[in-house]
């Protein structure tokens, strides 16, 4: 049965991609459930999406091959959002550093399951979803610094490597406080306050 072939209208290729979609929305709906994790296995996966295992491993080596596929859609998604956010900003640093991180706030608020995925200590504790959260935590670390670089035009420094270090390390502490309900603040609140932060590091290039 070739994969171009075209049934009730659609191509193959095309169901295949939608179930690989109604997978990963499962996978997320029970990696990030309110009461933590559900049931993430193949038969959980295929029972909360609605499909039978065969066509599970249609997109999937295994279980873990679909954790970090769902780990790896949100972040590429997150990450977009808020590239996209900063560059349609005012060439300003104080902009800047708000559509960012509002992105990031709203979006977990938005959709808790993301936030849980990302920062949940519970979630955490799987070795495939702490082993992703260390790649991605190297990579916005990378970005900010290469954004900070770019944005200032200067060359790298231990002190723009040692700040995004801080600042992402910190960020991701706040978010999982907030989630935990230790933090009490609102979306806007929570953005102003990491704001201020991501300013006053900066110090005088900001005008902080």
């Amino acid at each position: 049965m070739g994969s171009g072939r075209t049934y009730g209208g659609v191509a193959g290729t095309e169901r295949a991609a939608e179930r690989r979609a109604q997978l990963l929305e499962a996978g997320l709906d029970l990696l990030g459930a309110p009461d933590g994790p559900g049931e993430v296995t193949v038969r959980g996966v295929c029972r909360a999406a609605g499909l039978t295992a065969r066509y599970f491993y249609e997109s999937f080596a295994d279980r873990d091959a679909l954790m970090v596929a769902v780990y790896d859609h949100v972040v590429a998604e997150l990450g977009a959002e808020m590239l996209a956010a900063v560059e349609a900003s005012p060439h300003a640093a104080a902009p800047r550093t708000r559509a960012g991180l509002a992105v990031l706030v709203r979006s977990i608020a938005e959709d808790p399951r993301r936030g849980r995925l990302l920062f949940s200590r519970s979630v955490g504790a799987s070795p495939v979803v702490a082993a992703r959260r260390a790649e991605s935590t190297r990579w916005f670390v990378d970005l900010m610094a290469a954004q900070v670089r770019e944005f200032y035009r200067i060359e790298r420094t231990p002190r723009v490597d040692v700040a995004a270090e801080l600042l992402v390390g910190g960020v991701a502490q706040i978010l999982t406080s907030w989630l935990d309900g230790v933090l009490l603040l609102t979306a806007d609140e929570l953005v102003d306050h990491c704001a201020e932060l991501f300013l006053a590091v900066a110090g005088e290039r900001t005008g902080a």
